[in-house]
């Protein structure tokens, strides 16, 4: 769990800096005036500076922040400031970090299009890396009672003098079908190492159901090159970007309606766990992880709420609008409670993903 933990951290640290730096270079290139890049939160640990802009590095490794002059509305009168910038410059510094992380994204998912994505495979596939996963197990059945779970890839089949190895569903099949009412080994891997577990097979399924009560499915690794693998990253941002944006607004709207349920949100402490499974599924597996939060991560923060990117742009359309800016004191309170308001909703959610770990 510590691994986990330490890598779900590092993880976070790239993807807020990722969007932070968004906003920076897009400051950089305006000629707005960058006052701040920190790695971290307060306090400081040190800071070196260079030109108009203080690097800081600080004690909690937690993302980290970039601070513009005029970001809340002061300072109008210098050309310099963010305030002063015209309506398309600001919504551009202020959507660069939501852009960002689909780069990173897109960036990521190519990569792990290059170093091999599991992909399912039949059994007449050639795939010298094909291995048939456990994806269910039936409760009370000879599988369940000899502690296979989902998620074991079996290695192989064993009774008496008689031992295959496995990489082709039909050769589960095959062994089991010829050994109804007998004793069979059945060596897995899981989390990185192997076990042989007992099972007892009866003579007759049950209700038309598997002998050993399993559900499998044969996947293999497959890699791609460089230009295929660069469009594939494209098709994979794309589709999942609109389906993490639908899960995102659909849960919003449950809850506004009544209807939401925490128990399927996971917040730091989740994440972390999900994490931990992404890492003895293999570093394939854990960049694709990593784009998905940089996804998830850009879309929260393009929602137009207080405290959020998409808040910034949905209130300097009100002024817009409105033909004059609002009182920047008077939004450092609003963006601040909205700020608060996500803390509170972040701890909720963290209380519900303890309870989940415990129960």
């Amino acid at each position: 769990m510590f691994l986990a933990i330490v890598t779900f951290i590092a993880i976070l640290l790239v993807l807020v800096l990722v969007h932070e730096f968004g906003h920076f270079l897009l400051a950089k290139l305006s000629r707005v005036r960058v006052e701040e890049f920190a790695f971290g939160f307060p306090p400081r640990l040190f800071s070196v500076k260079r030109g108009e802009t203080r690097y800081s590095f600080n004690l909690l490794p937690l993302g980290g922040y970039v601070k513009i002059q005029g970001e809340e509305g002061e300072d109008a009168y210098d050309p310099r400031s963010f305030s002063s910038q015209s309506l398309l410059k600001k919504v551009a510094i202020i959507a660069a970090g939501v852009f960002f992380n689909f780069v990173l994204a897109y960036f990521l998912f190519s990569a792990g299009f290059m170093i091999g994505t599991p992909v399912p495979l039949d059994d007449n596939s050639e795939n010298p890396n094909a291995e048939v996963i456990i994806t269910e197990i039936r409760d009370g059945s000879p599988a369940d009672a000899a502690g296979i779970i989902p998620g074991d890839k079996i290695i192989s089949f064993s009774s008496g003098d008689e031992n295959i190895l496995v990489s082709k569903t039909s050769e589960v099949r095959n062994f089991i079908d010829s050994h109804k009412g007998k004793e069979i080994l059945v060596k897995v891997e899981r989390s990185g190492g192997e076990l042989t577990l007992n099972a007892n097979l009866p003579e007759v399924s049950k209700d038309g159901e598997g002998v050993l009560g399993i559900a499998m499915i044969r996947a293999g690794i497959e890699k791609s090159g460089l230009f295929k693998a660069l469009k594939d990253g494209y098709f994979a941002t794309t589709n999942l970007s609109y389906l993490t944006g639908n899960a995102i607004l659909g849960f919003f709207g449950e809850i506004f309606t009544g209807r939401g349920s925490f128990d399927k949100v996971s917040g730091p402490v989740g994440i972390a766990s999900i994490v931990g499974d992404s890492i003895s599924s293999g570093f394939s597996s854990l960049l694709w992880l990593t784009g998905i939060l940089s996804i998830s991560l850009g879309i929260m923060n393009i929602i137009p709420f207080p405290g959020l990117d998409g808040g910034r742009i949905f209130f300097l359309l009100l002024e817009k609008i409105k033909g004059s800016p609002f009182d920047w004191k008077v939004m450092r309170l609003v963006h601040a409670a909205g700020f608060v308001l996500l803390i509170l909703l972040m701890i909720f959610v963290t209380y519900h993903d303890i309870l989940k770990l415990t129960s």
